[in-house]
């Protein structure tokens, strides 16, 4: 433990500190509380998005005997032009946000290309949309949930050791204090007393 002097300088700076604890920790508290409702946000979203996925996967299994035919169809049909991203603040932390995606047109020959391919496309492109999406929230909450943690830290710190600490030291340097003065009053009345005797 830290050893403090007995002063009445170190009595106004434990004060300070104490003042300044009990101001920082109300916006600590309020920003772990916004973080804890963001990131359960973020999870409320990647579990929709992952049960749309999953729902359109489950369509594709009845689509699977037509992706057997050879259509032509290959990863070139299906082309991710741009991804776009932006930036976003939560609770001070700067998150990525989805802004979505383009794909690029790719020409086939429609007399020789079946009618499902079209939609087969949209569909896949509708996976990969999710799929892009999923990452950008499995990264949001990350970020998140490390600056969760941090602020969780220092709540802690200043509640359970900072807060505690600084008003032992208040109390003991203020007893040590009083008990200072309590001796220098009783020793002038016994100096007091010892001159009154001596006239």
């Amino acid at each position: 433990m830290l050893k403090i002097r007995l002063t009445k300088n170190e009595l106004k700076k434990q004060k300070d500190a104490l003042k300044m604890y009990n101001r920082y920790l109300p916006t600590l508290i309020l920003k772990k509380q916004q973080l804890q409702i963001e990131i359960r946000k973020v999870e409320e979203r990647r579990h929709s998005l992952q049960e749309e996925k999953d729902s359109l996967e489950e369509e594709f299994w009845s689509w699977i005997a037509v992706f057997g035919e050879d259509a032509g169809l290959s990863e070139r049909m299906i082309v991710l032009e741009e991804f776009r991203r932006g930036n976003g603040n939560i609770a001070g932390v700067n998150i990525p946000l989805f802004e979505g995606a383009g794909f690029a047109k790719i020409g086939y020959d429609l007399w020789v290309t079946p009618l499902w391919v079209d939609r087969a496309i949209e569909e896949l492109q509708r996976v990969m949309l999710l799929d892009l999406e999923l990452r950008v929230l499995k990264e949001q909450h990350f970020l998140l949930f490390t600056e969760l943690r941090t602020v969780t830290q220092r709540v802690n710190l200043f509640e359970k050791v900072k807060i505690p600490e600084t008003k032992m030291h208040i109390k003991k340097i203020s007893i040590y204090l009083g008990d200072q003065q309590t001796a220098s009053v009783v020793r002038g009345k016994i100096a007091k007393r010892g001159l009154e005797r001596v006239v």
